[in-house]
C-alpha cells in the first residue's frame, strides 16, 4: 500500500504541478484498521481549481488507480473544501478524524465543519442505505452466497452511520466497528449479534456456511430501523445542547 501511495502522489504532482494543494489519505487505511478484501484506499485530492483541463489530466492516473481496485480519488478545489462542510458533514468529520497528508499542506485539521444539517444527513443516509439494501436483497433471497456477500459488504457502511448516530446523541464510540455496535446496543437497543456475525465473516472468523443470510438480513433490518427511529426522534434543541 505504501508503495502505491507514493506512486500516486508522484503522478498527481507531475500532472498538476503548482495547482496541487494537497493529497490526503483518509478512512480505514489512514487509521490502521484497513481490511484488504473489503476496504478501499480512499484519497482526497485538493486542487486550486477543478476545470475540464484538470479532469483530462487526471484521467489516466485515476484509471491506473482503479485498476488497483480502489475508487477514483475525490477531486475538490480548496474553495469547495471550505464551503461544502454543511452538506457533507459526515464525510468531513470522518476525514478529519482519520487522515494522513501525503503531499502538500494540511487542509483537513483546521477545517471548521458546519453541523447545521448533520442530523438530517445522518437520517437521510441511514434511510437511503436501508432502502438500497432492501432493493438489492429482494433479488438475492434465492441465492444465499450473493446475499451473504451483500450483507458483508454493507455492514461497514452501517457501522459508520451508527457511529454518527451515536455522536448525535453525545456518545463517542471511537472508530472500531465492534465498539460502535456495542455502544449502539446500549443506546438504541440494537441486537449486536447479526452485525458481529458479519464482521466475523469479513475477518475470516466465521465460515460462510455457518451464517444463514436470510435470518441475518431480517435482524439487520430491524436493528437499522431502531437506529433510524432514534435519530428521527432527536429535536433541534437537544442537538444544540450537545
Amino acid at each position: 500500500m505504501e508503495r502505491l501511495l507514493t506512486q500516486l502522489s508522484d503522478k498527481l504532482q507531475k500532472a498538476f504541478g503548482d495547482r496541487l494543494v494537497s493529497v490526503v489519505l483518509y478512512g480505514s487505511a489512514a487509521g490502521g484498521n484497513h481490511h484488504g478484501r473489503f476496504s478501499d484506499i480512499n484519497i482526497l485530492c485538493v486542487l486550486s481549481r477543478v476545470t475540464p483541463e484538470e479532469l483530462r489530466l487526471s484521467r489516466d492516473i485515476f484509471q491506473w488507480w482503479r485498476e488497483h481496485e480502489n475508487p477514483a480519488p475525490l477531486l475538490l478545489s480548496e474553495h469547495e473544501m471550505q464551503t461544502s462542510t454543511d452538506c457533507f458533514a459526515i464525510e468531513f468529520h470522518d476525514i478529519q478524524r482519520q487522515h494522513r497528508i501525503l503531499f502538500g499542506k494540511d487542509v483537513v485539521t483546521p477545517l471548521v465543519i458546519d453541523d447545521s444539517f448533520y442530523r438530517a444527513q445522518v437520517e437521510h443516509d441511514l434511510r437511503a442505505k436501508l432502502l438500497r439494501l432492501r432493493q438489492k436483497a429482494s433479488g438475492l433471497l434465492e441465492d444465499p452466497d450473493l446475499l451473504r456477500r451483500l450483507l458483508a459488504d454493507s455492514v461497514s457502511t452501517f457501522c459508520v452511520l451508527f457511529r454518527h448516530a451515536l455522536l448525535l446523541h453525545g456518545i463517542d464510540a471511537g472508530m472500531h466497528k465492534r465498539d460502535v455496535i456495542a455502544r449502539a446496543r446500549e443506546a438504541f437497543g440494537l441486537d449486536p449479534r447479526p452485525f458481529e456475525q458479519l464482521l466475523d465473516l469479513r475477518e475470516g472468523r466465521l465460515k460462510p456456511r455457518d451464517l444463514e443470510p436470510a435470518s441475518v438480513l431480517s435482524a439487520c433490518l430491524e436493528g437499522i430501523g431502531k437506529v433510524i427511529d432514534a435519530v428521527d426522534r432527536l429535536e433541534k434543541g437537544q442537538l444544540e445542547n450537545l
